[in-house]
């Protein structure tokens, strides 16, 4: 009998935990980096692709690869198409942000239409020729997928006045200069 009773509190008390994974943030870096740098993007945004270009390889190379900052980039999708396509940036919920930056480096192939179905038919054929090992369609339904894409869209709003994309965020303080590598990196200096 006991053994019957210890098998149905497994099944019902142990095993939902495994089941019920939490989505996890795209962040590199060093997880105890004294500098934290949130960066709120729309996968839609011509400028957040233009960070994602032309400074976020500079950031990475002196401060995260480093170990002195860490990155986490946070959904802030400003239609439907970016929503999709952060739902699809989280598909594989291994943290890492390989589809993000894919994404970004070919949105002029897939970020285009004139409805939500041609950029859904175009953003499954920019990420069929990769080989990410992903379910396109299930990712595209996974309601807690979008759900925790669309919290972290709230969340801006209400911790951070987040209101355009990009928006940085580095120590819980808004970052308010014109967003560029040397005025970041002027920030990030003066908090080491």
């Amino acid at each position: 009998m006991k053994k019957i009773i210890l098998q149905i509190l497994f099944i019902f008390f142990i095993f939902p935990a495994f089941s019920e994974t939490k989505i996890k943030a795209l962040s590199e870096g060093n997880i105890d980096a004294k500098i934290e740098i949130i960066v709120f993007e729309s996968l839609t945004c011509v400028h957040c692709a233009n960070f994602h270009e032309e400074i976020y390889p500079q950031l990475k190379k002196n401060f995260i690869d480093k170990g002195i900052a860490k990155i986490e980039f946070r959904n802030f999708p400003l239609d439907l198409a970016a929503l999709n396509a952060s739902k699809i940036s989280h598909c594989k919920n291994d943290g890492k942000p390989e589809i993000l930056h894919f994404l970004y480096k070919n949105q002029k192939r897939w970020a285009k239409g004139s409805t939500v179905e041609e950029f859904n038919k175009n953003l499954k054929e920019v990420l069929n020729s990769q080989k990410f090992g992903i379910d396109f369609d299930k990712c595209l339904n996974n309601k807690k997928i979008e759900d925790f894409v669309l919290e972290d869209r709230i969340n801006g709003v209400k911790k951070f006045n987040v209101n355009a994309t990009p928006t940085i965020i580095i120590n819980n303080k808004k970052f308010d200069k014109t967003l560029n590598y040397k005025n970041l990196k002027k920030t990030i200096e003066k908090l080491i």
